[in-house]
């Protein structure tokens, strides 16, 4: 897969990202090296995943679209943002996009599986990213520290997990997932969801995005 083809699939995610205010013109997001990274980034997964259950998208356009393309959607709308937790980052989603659009950001990628916790070592290393792996469970990292966005997307007991969030978030939780608001009572103690933003070419999928009650 070609960067330019890249860029042609994932143009309906990417256009928000260059319209966001807190781009000025020198710190445009450089597409081509993101495009170019993206597809290193492909190669290893597919090759990867033929021997390690990364995703059950196998196809390189949904991976592009739905892995990469609602990634870079959901860091679009991160907002001012110094360190950023992906809990449960699986194959690096959306924490790895992320990292690519926004390289001014400090991201942990926390994946308690040791052979996904490789993958994403493998892809840090071979793009030459800052990005750190947290190999073990959240619960587990020291209580003081705290992030300023923790992303959650597709982990296995959510609820648990925005549990988890709440704790490690300072100013705002992003989940990519249901679109219901009503599915994450645990937020409303500590956290106004705005309305849900649906994903670009998706039809049950929405971001929503939690800002911490001051």
């Amino acid at each position: 897969m070609t960067p330019e083809l890249i860029a042609q699939l994932l143009q309906p995610y990417t256009d928000i990202a260059t319209e966001q205010p807190e781009y000025s013109a020198s710190t445009q997001p450089d597409w081509p090296k993101i495009h170019a990274q993206l597809a290193t980034y492909l190669d290893l997964i597919l090759k990867w995943n033929a021997r390690t259950n990364l995703t059950a998208i196998r196809t390189p356009e949904e991976i592009i679209q739905r892995h990469f393309g609602e990634s870079l959607f959901a860091g679009a709308h991160l907002g001012a943002c110094a360190t950023l937790l992906d809990f449960g980052s699986g194959a690096g989603f959306p924490g790895l996009p992320i990292q690519l659009l926004r390289p001014d950001i400090s991201v942990t990628l926390a994946e308690s599986q040791g052979k996904k916790a490789a993958f994403l070592r493998e892809v840090i290393r071979s793009l030459g990213l800052p990005t750190e792996v947290w190999a073990k469970r959240v619960e587990t990292m020291p209580a003081t520290r705290q992030f300023d966005v923790v992303t959650l997307r597709a982990v296995d007991n959510m609820e648990a997990a925005v549990q988890g969030a709440i704790l490690r978030a300072k100013e705002r939780v992003l989940i990519m997932g249901t679109s219901r608001p009503s599915s994450y009572p645990l937020l409303a103690d500590s956290f106004h969801v705005a309305e849900p933003i649906p994903m670009p070419q998706a039809n049950e999928t929405a971001l929503l995005i939690a800002q911490r009650i001051r």
